[in-house]
């Protein structure tokens, strides 16, 4: 990895999918006891599905009722 000139490095690939991370996670970057770098992700950051919710909470445009909706996914 290289350090940009803003002081940002990319995660490659490969480790993000492996540590599940995705963009706008939250992380860290703290120092050890042993002088080394470890990157963490903070423990009040949103999972990618709990920031889709949030994101599309109250979105919706249909003016069907919630028993209406539970009808036509149920195939009733």
């Amino acid at each position: 990895m290289k350090l940009n000139s803003k002081g940002q490095v990319t995660i490659p690939a490969e480790l993000r999918h492996k540590h599940h991370l995705h963009e706008g996670d939250e992380l860290e970057v703290v120092e050890g006891k042993d002088g080394a770098l470890n990157i963490v992700r903070l423990e009040h950051s949103e999972h990618r599905a709990q920031r889709w919710a949030r994101e599309a909470r109250g979105s919706a445009t249909t003016t069907m009722s919630t028993d209406e909706l539970m009808e036509l996914l149920r195939g009733e």
